[in-house]
């Protein structure tokens, strides 16, 4: 009994095996007779053979219609065969895709013309529905929407029944959808359904097919085509809305990086640093340098050139800064003007001398793998850049918020911030703490580079598009207050994107401008003002 079904078992496999092979020839001879059109170098059998070749089946049918397009597809007018000269000059059978190692004499091109080439568009369109590559069959699905061609509606009917991705199968029947809209003969209920795929689609696309509804279209169609319109309208104007907020936090946090570190020196020490913007500008150049050592010497670890020029750049400005401190400032203290004199000679010091080493030009600094691209996020376009950007200053706040609440630099800043007097009484060092204060000041602003020379030109007058910005931040927030820098640099930002569509990107400077100035003659102490006796005095 178990040898009977074993036998019973080898002969269903022989049957199958022998059908499935007697299929395959019949197709490949199909497909041979349907390149046999080719020879006849007549324009109507050429779009016949595109026709038979595009429902074909056959591996070779895109690489065919694509060599086709581009004028590389041949014919030996003695043997009627069809050859495919390869973009490395050798040639290769169309039937079997062999390479051909010597073609025959007086091969001739297959000639098309502007007809040809839209079938042979759209027959590779239909071919590539039914890539195994997802990618491909979702943007011939989006070319099919854009296109609302109707000779492909029983090739992307077909391809949908086969789809088993969910989002390309949504784009299939989307753009199914938009063909079915577009035909004066579709029947009402099917130009109902259409229009509510339409509506859930919601972007300008969705709306450029229903404003394509033939004009002789069933009213209730046509009403329902309208009210969708007005909806998707409505949730657009509403996603432009989330963007310019989104524009506006990813705005508000490079300001944010930027004045953090100026928050901390113009709190504590009450010293107007026109040279942070350049501390800004060097930790740009150090991620420029260490990104130019590893890709000379390491280029495999170029993904880790930011956390590894996040504490170099810390370092390296904020040393900078306590030779700043220790060399100029101190000797300046109780007379602001001068100080802000002697800061902004620094400043042009430090760039001249970034154009001498570095040369005036851009410096390139690139981005690694996970801040590059971007992605959608229900209508919002985002970019992984600007969003590890927001990430990375929420961390750098949260860090520094925790370093001045638990350490003891921490602890002695905040006395010396409220009362410097009363501070020095009780045995803190006051010079020392200026000193790490401006340091942690320019090492902040040296993080700040880092991020920042991955969305702006690493040039020596990096810092100077930042310095402005970041004292307004300062001082509209309050004075050494960063809970009040936070909300100051994602106002500042939010308010600048709503106005820059209003009024452009400078009068909504200006305006803003004008507004801060108000603002200070009502609140001279910013949106949160210092608490202590010095500070109140």
């Amino acid at each position: 009994m178990l040898r009977n079904a074993r036998l019973f078992a080898v002969l269903v496999l022989s049957l199958f095996m022998a059908t499935l092979s007697l299929s395959v020839a019949a197709r490949a001879a199909d497909f041979a007779a349907s390149l046999e059109k080719f020879a006849a170098d007549d324009f109507t059998e050429t779009a016949a053979a595109v026709d038979d070749i595009a429902i074909s089946g056959s591996p070779n049918a895109q690489k065919v219609l694509e060599a086709l397009g581009n004028a590389r597809l041949f014919f030996d007018p003695q043997t009627k065969k069809v050859y495919i000269g390869e973009t490395d000059n050798s040639y290769s059978d169309a039937a079997t895709g062999a390479k051909v190692a010597t073609p025959p004499a007086g091969l001739q091109t297959v000639r098309v013309n502007n007809r040809l080439r839209r079938n042979i568009d759209m027959a590779i369109g239909t071919l590539t529905l039914l890539s195994p590559d997802a990618g491909r069959r979702q943007q011939a699905a989006d070319s099919i929407f854009k296109s609302r061609d109707a000779a492909t509606l029983p090739a992307l009917e077909n391809a949908l029944k086969a789809e088993k991705n969910a989002a390309i199968a949504r784009t299939f029947t989307e753009a199914r959808a938009a063909i079915l809209l577009s035909q004066p003969d579709t029947p009402r209920a099917d130009m109902l359904s259409a229009v509510s795929v339409l509506r859930g689609r919601a972007d300008i696309g969705a709306i450029a097919a229903l404003r394509s509804i033939p004009d002789k279209a069933d009213a209730d169609v046509k009403a329902a085509a309208n009210d969708a319109v007005a909806a998707i309208e409505s949730r657009l104007k509403l996603i432009s809305y989330v963007q310019n907020v989104w524009y506006g936090l990813s705005l508000g946090s490079v300001l944010l990086l930027a004045a953090i570190g100026l928050a901390i020196t113009f709190g504590v020490m009450g010293v107007i640093n026109m040279a942070h913007g350049e501390m800004v500008m060097i930790g740009a150049y150090t991620t420029f340098v260490v990104q130019d050592l590893i890709r000379t010497r390491a280029p495999n670890l170029f993904d880790w050139s930011l956390p590894i020029a996040l504490p170099l750049a810390f370092l390296v400005t904020g040393l900078i800064g306590v030779i700043i401190e220790r060399g100029i400032i101190r000797f300046l203290y109780g007379r602001p003007l001068e100080t802000l004199l002697a800061t902004w000679g620094v400043s042009l010091i430090l760039q001249q001398a970034v154009r001498t080493i570095f040369g005036p030009n851009n410096r390139e600094v690139g981005a690694p793998s996970y801040m590059s691209g971007a992605f959608d996020f229900y209508g919002l376009a985002i970019t992984w850049g600007r969003m590890w950007i927001i990430v990375f200053t929420l961390v750098v706040f949260l860090t520094l918020l925790a370093a001045l609440k638990w350490t003891a630099l921490g602890l002695h800043m905040r006395a010396v911030t409220q009362n410097r007097r009363m501070a020095s009484s009780m045995g803190i060092r006051t010079p020392w703490v200026d000193a790490l204060t401006f340091g942690l000041g320019s090492g902040l602003a040296g993080i700040a580079g880092v991020a920042l020379s991955q969305i702006d030109n690493v040039s020596p007058n990096l810092g100077q598009s930042y310095i402005i910005d970041s004292f307004m931040v300062v001082v509209f927030g309050g004075v050494g207050n960063l809970w009040g820098t936070l909300v100051s640099a994602f106002a500042l930002g939010i308010a600048n994107k709503f106005l820059e569509p209003l009024a452009g990107a400078v009068l909504a400077k200006i305006f803003i401008l004008v507004l801060l100035i108000l603002f200070i003659q009502k609140r001279p102490r910013g949106l949160f003002a210092l608490k202590g006796r010095a500070v109140e005095a």
